[in-house]
């Protein structure tokens, strides 16, 4: 049995969420809140395997609750569930620490099936998400440095906006030991010595295109 938290601000889409979770046969809701604060709460009493929020919440919103989860109760797998389909949004969200990402617009069958693929470790992207991600479109893809690979532009692109090697991993589908060995790599091709300067040399990169 899966057992899931929700949190919304919206009752009626709450509990119309709560009934939905409850008719599947091995899903098991254990605690509901309404904003991110009472989520933690719940979190901290009862055993959680997947937590279903909202970014859009009072008091805590998602991304922030996400960020706190990952680092309080690293186990529990996080699905957002969410009306915003904006790229910026969306690479919030996976920095966070986020494993799937879903629109209010999706199929009941859908949202169940998302809450059981991150019990199992899997990244969840539906929909306009999922093709933005494919496209490249929630990275800038430009080169911002000269003798970069398309691929390596795209992992300095990510380091740039704050993104660690796990959040890169989600947001490009590739193993965190590749991503690693991107970083590696174009810390050599730069000549930077911490990830700290390859950042800033991405940023001032990106200003002077700009």
């Amino acid at each position: 049995m899966i057992r899931v938290a929700l949190a919304d601000d919206h009752p009626v889409f709450r509990e119309g969420l709560q009934l939905l979770l409850e008719s599947v046969t091995d899903i098991e809701v254990v605690g509901i809140a309404a904003d991110g604060a009472a989520l933690l709460d719940i979190v901290d009493r009862v055993a959680v395997d997947v937590v279903v929020l909202d970014l859009d919440m009072p008091v805590l919103d998602g991304v922030a609750t996400a960020r706190r989860l990952s680092v309080s109760h690293p186990d529990i797998a996080v699905l957002a569930l969410t009306m915003h389909d904006q790229p910026s949004m969306v690479s919030r969200a996976l920095a966070a620490g986020v494993r799937g990402y879903v629109l209010k617009g999706a199929g009941h069958g859908a949202i169940a099936r998302a809450v059981r693929a991150v019990m199992d470790g899997d990244t969840v992207l539906s929909g306009a998400v999922g093709e933005a991600v494919r496209s490249g479109s929630l990275s800038a893809g430009g080169r911002l440095l000269p003798g970069l690979s398309p691929r390596e532009a795209e992992v300095l692109d990510l380091v740039s906006r704050g993104l660690d090697n796990d959040a890169i991993a989600r947001s490009l589908f590739l193993s965190v030991k590749t991503v690693r060995n991107n970083v590696s790599t174009l810390l050599q091709k730069t000549g930077a010595a911490s990830r700290a300067e390859l950042v800033a040399l991405a940023r001032d990169a990106e200003s002077r295109r700009a």
